[in-house]
């Protein structure tokens, strides 16, 4: 599978998850690994992509969690 569409995956993951449950970068790995037969490896370095480009950002309350930025 191409790194985009991992990273589409992940990202709408993440969007389907606003307002009812904060995701840790392993719970994203383990859907979507789970889901398309993807490493974890994979996973994880499309999930870095994404932070980088600042589609998703990291965000800590009592634990590291992956989330949407906030509109400005």
């Amino acid at each position: 599978m191409e790194k985009e569409e991992v990273k589409q995956k992940i990202y709408a993951l993440v969007e389907k998850s606003v307002g009812k449950k904060k995701l840790k970068s392993g719970d994203i790995q383990k859907a979507v690994s789970a889901d398309a037969g993807i490493t974890r490896d994979e996973v994880k370095d499309a999930l870095r992509d994404l932070i980088d480009e600042g589609k998703l950002i990291y965000t800590y309350f009592g634990g590291s969690f992956v989330e949407i930025p906030p509109q400005q």
